[in-house]
């Protein structure tokens, strides 16, 4: 009698119920994205970035002096910072999309559906990656259109780029933990505000780090958006930018991982009651 090989099903779970979880995880992002196209508050997020684009640029610009920014351009030195701010402020969406989910029951239902648990958290930072994305595109229209340009190859541009929607999408996960805290969109708006304009002002962001206070300086040096606009304004200018673009990675994957499992544990709390 001929021996039937009968296929290892156990080997291939673990796979499936991988598939199926980016599947389900695709299908809460596709929802995710066409409620933003039609929620004009929403909307309002994608503008802001280009208003600070023209205002750093071309009214709080000339109150800079050239002398005291590295490289002497003040244009080179803040549209990078820009770029990165642009996805900080997108990412304040998925604190007010997660916070308005839940209170309109949309994550009731969408837990009585035959799909990963974990779809939800992980589509909502797919949609954030994918708006950021556009958003980033935009945003460099826009920065060479007011007078940015690239000094550096292809390679290192890339990578520069790549850190930008790296700590954006460290930060969806920042903020969808406050929305799933705070179950209010109005709520969610003000949590989300306040600590991503903090981290901006107390940066290298916007102005060089020797012209903020003495005791803020070292925190300005060292905090997650400082680090990273130093690594991509070497990168786009050919500079060297090792070190930056190290801790730029550590803080971003540290960031999303911690705060991962942050949302992860706030939605199964919820869901469970």
């Amino acid at each position: 009698m001929t021996d039937v090989k009968i296929p290892n099903l156990d080997a291939r779970v673990p796979h499936l119920e991988l598939y199926l979880a980016l599947r389900d995880a695709a299908g809460v992002a596709k929802r995710n994205l066409l409620r933003t196209v039609r929620t004009p508050e929403l909307l309002l997020y994608s503008i802001q970035p280009v208003m600070m684009l023209v205002i750093f640029r071309y009214i709080l610009g000339g109150a800079i002096n050239s002398a005291d920014v590295p490289g002497g351009s003040y244009v080179d030195f803040v549209v990078p910072s820009i770029f990165l701010t642009s996805g900080l402020v997108g990412a304040m969406t998925s604190a007010i999309g997660m916070a308005q989910d839940l209170k309109s029951g949309i994550v009731d239902r969408l837990r009585s559906l035959p799909m990963a648990r974990s779809a939800v958290v992980t589509g909502r930072s797919l949609t954030d990656l994918i708006r950021s994305v556009i958003g980033l595109g935009v945003m460099i229209a826009a920065g060479v259109a007011v007078g940015f340009r690239f000094h550096s190859d292809l390679g290192h541009i890339i990578l520069g780029i790549i850190l930008v929607l790296a700590l954006g999408y460290s930060f969806c996960w920042i903020n969808a933990a406050i929305g799933m805290a705070v179950k209010d969109p109005s709520s969610a708006i003000s949590a989300s505000t306040g600590p991503t304009f903090l981290l901006m002002f107390a940066s290298n962001a916007i102005v060089p780090t020797n012209t903020l206070p003495g005791w803020l300086q070292p925190i300005a040096r060292n905090q997650p958006l400082s680090v990273t606009a130093s690594a991509i304004r070497a990168l786009f200018q050919g500079e060297p930018a090792t070190h930056y673009v190290w801790l730029s990675i550590a803080w971003s994957a540290g960031i999303s991982v911690c705060f991962f499992l942050v949302s992860y544990s706030l939605y199964t709390r919820t869901v469970k009651k």
